[in-house]
């Protein structure tokens, strides 16, 4: 399985800039992010929520030395919010390495078959949570939380956290060292 090709709208800071809003908007596309190169993305329900700002974007903001130790070269936390609260949440997680990738209209989370309708809690339609390895734009695997399903009550954090993900990539890199 192959990632969609989907564009992202991004905001980066751009210095030369004047003014009290020094952004730009940045497209970022598929084929950017993750050819040629071994990227880990996890996506979560959405910004400023408790498990994703207590334990899951944090998990891996922590761990992202040991994944860039073991080849990775890039850590993606994708969630259906724009680019304007993924990077308030960003500061206010005080984020430095992983990378907040916005999908404001939900298409990569779409076409990933990961869109869920969560409008029983007021949050309209959210990824669902999950993380995944991909290697040149092809998913090598996936942890997908259990009980994917609209208007889900409960929101299982079991298997797509950072110290899942990571024993699975380190056990790639030893069974490729023996």
């Amino acid at each position: 399985m192959r990632v969609p090709e989907v564009t992202f709208k991004t905001r980066v800071r751009d210095d030369s800039l004047e003014g009290p809003n020094p952004f730009r908007w940045q497209d970022r596309t598929s084929d950017e992010i993750f050819s040629g190169r071994r990227v880990v993305l996890f996506a979560l329900p959405g910004a400023f929520t408790p498990t994703c700002s207590s334990s899951h974007l944090p998990g891996y903001e922590e761990l992202h030395h040991c994944f860039m130790d073991a080849g990775i070269d890039e850590v993606v936390c994708l969630s259906v919010n724009d680019a304007f609260v993924m990077y308030q949440w960003g500061q206010y997680q005080g984020v430095d390495y992983v990378t907040l990738l916005p999908d404001g209209c939900g298409t990569f989370s779409r076409r990933m078959g990961m869109l869920v309708d969560k409008d029983n809690l007021g949050f309209g339609l959210r990824s669902w949570r999950y993380s995944m390895l991909v290697e040149d734009g092809g998913v090598t695997k996936m942890f997908v939380e259990p009980g994917l399903c609209d208007n889900a009550s409960c929101d299982p954090f079991e298997v797509s956290d950072a110290e899942t993900m990571l024993r699975f990539v380190e056990s790639l890199a030893q069974a490729k060292a023996a």
